[in-house]
């Protein structure tokens, strides 16, 4: 499913507009981005759990060339 099904469905059942729908569902999940750059983590039952992570750097191949690359370590 992607984010135009779950708006279909959403406007479906509660007979709101895909507009309002699609409004709702964007600022969810902008809500949930910006929590968890903050370094919290979002606990939705039933749904999932976001939180932050640390990935350590580590080497990589660009898949063009095969040549090896660093990957830098990031959040």
């Amino acid at each position: 499913m992607n984010k135009a099904d779950l708006v279909n469905l959403v406007a479906a059942r509660t007979e709101l507009t895909k507009t309002d729908v699609s409004l709702v569902v964007d600022a969810a999940i902008d809500t949930i981005i910006d929590s968890v750059v903050e370094g919290k983590k979002v606990s939705i039952l039933g749904f999932g759990s976001f939180e932050p992570r640390d990935r350590s750097a580590r080497q990589g191949l660009n898949p063009k060339t095969g040549e090896k690359i660093k990957i830098p370590a990031k959040n």
